[in-house]
């Protein structure tokens, strides 16, 4: 018997000086096509031929979401390991080659990406979305520091890394995103909330947390046609017009006249009970078609948006500080991130849509760490005749789907805090335990 194998492959690729751009199999959802579009919408195509072509950069960047531990030439290095290109430009010629390309083709090619995915969930027809807001740690030099500042504490100490603050809409079925916009952290999220308008509209149901309660919000908001389904602070209180027949009532807030639900819902364990109380307010006002003990069942899923932060900032940066050193390098690197987070998303729809699962039980984890394996090998880049919507990846992710989610029953804490001090979670049962869940909607104002 020989005491060696050889095996062979053939890899389908862009020819010449565009062969390094590529995702690997994510390819086939973000193509050369769409990304080309991307450029020439916003007039990003190079004017003499370059050994970097702009299409080459945007997909450079992109894969920097996936490899945030990696510096660029090690990451052009990745890029090039599957396709047999030798050629290595020097660390300041993809530097300026991304100077060159600046933010706008990222974000046109985020808006052409972003969208709930076919198997987002629905509540009586209605698309259900979270809106809320996160921060990203930028690199503390003197010209990020110049519009961007530290939050917290840390910024009265001058210390800390300057932050800038992301605001999304998020389909909580799929946890895909439907649009994003960011800026400094001294722009509120209810401030930064206006510029979500234009991803909004009839067939949505929005879910939102405290503070997302203000009268000019609500109105800005409903204006946009989509229907709200918002906690509101125990400090509110709202004109109440009239009760309706499942014990909410229809109440008056600045110029919109909403549904007030005010709920307990009680855990039950062997361990005892747990009981917390619930105000929400909803555009959705007739209680036959919308039930309270509904809608206040479906507000749980807000934290879906939650968990796509995790996603974002835990499984693509590992919580790393971002790369750019200037605004407009953040602002390209940003868009960039949120595109390649969509591709994986999207890829995790296809994956399981044809199986019945849902998309949350989708280890977003896997599909990363897949997707970063079939770019350094550069497979699947091009479809061949027979379309396969789940592919390597989509197999992977199939073969390890997370268990069906349990009922919480100890309530949401800081795990690891910055100062031991302020830590919450000591203490606290995280023991696994039957539960029941019961709503009870409240009829005494």
């Amino acid at each position: 018997m020989p005491d060696h194998c050889v095996t062979t492959r053939r890899t389908h690729h862009a020819p010449g000086n565009l062969a390094p751009g590529h995702l690997g199999e994510l390819t086939q959802i973000v193509p050369f096509e769409m990304v080309d579009t991307a450029l020439e919408e916003t007039n990003g195509h190079q004017q003499r031929s370059r050994l970097l072509p702009a299409r080459v950069v945007v997909y450079l960047l992109l894969a920097a979401g996936l490899f945030a531990h990696c510096g660029w030439p090690a990451l052009w290095r990745k890029l090039t390991a599957g396709v047999g290109l030798r050629t290595q430009p020097a660390a300041s010629a993809l530097f300026y080659a991304r100077k060159r390309l600046g933010p706008a083709p990222l974000k046109a090619l985020f808006e052409l990406l972003s969208g709930p995915t076919h198997a987002a969930h629905r509540f009586k027809g209605l698309l259900v979305c979270a809106i809320d807001g996160t921060l990203l740690d930028t690199p503390a030099t003197q010209a990020n520091r110049a519009v961007h500042r530290s939050s917290g504490a840390t910024r009265w100490a001058g210390a800390g890394y300057p932050q800038l603050r992301v605001l999304a809409l998020v389909a909580t079925g799929s946890r895909a995103l439907l649009g994003a916009v960011f800026g400094p952290v001294s722009q509120g999220e209810t401030t930064m909330a206006g510029r979500l308008l234009p991803v909004m509209g009839p067939g949505q149901l929005v879910l939102a947390d405290r503070g997302f309660d203000a009268a000019d919000l609500l109105k800005s908001l409903h204006a946009s046609g989509a229907h709200l389904l918002v906690r509101m602070g125990s400090q509110s209180k709202p004109r109440r017009l009239r009760p309706l027949g499942d014990g909410s009532w229809l109440v008056q807030r600045g110029p919109v006249r909403v549904r007030l639900i005010e709920a307990e819902i009680t855990i039950a364990t062997e361990q005892g009970r747990r009981t917390g109380s619930y105000r929400l307010a909803t555009t959705l006002v007739d209680p036959v078609r919308y039930p309270a003990a509904a809608l206040v069942a479906l507000y749980h899923q807000r934290w879906e948006i939650e968990t796509a932060y995790c996603e974002l900032k835990w499984s693509l940066l590992g919580r790393r500080v971002l790369r750019a050193k200037d605004p407009e390098g953040l602002e390209q690197e940003v868009w960039a991130l949120l595109a390649t987070y969509q591709v994986v998303r999207q890829a995790i729809a296809d994956a399981v849509t044809a199986t019945g699962h849902s998309p949350l039980r989708a280890s977003f984890a896997v599909a990363v760490e897949s997707g970063r394996d079939l770019l350094v090998r550069a497979e699947n880049i091009i479809a061949g005749g027979r379309v396969d919507l789940r592919g390597t990846l989509g197999r992977q992710v199939l073969a390890n789907l997370l268990p069906e989610r349990r009922v919480r029953t100890v309530p949401r804490v800081v795990k690891r805090a910055i100062s031991k001090y302020h830590a919450r979670s000591n203490g606290v049962d995280r023991t696994t335990y039957k539960a029941t869940v019961d709503i009870a909607v409240l009829t005494d104002p």
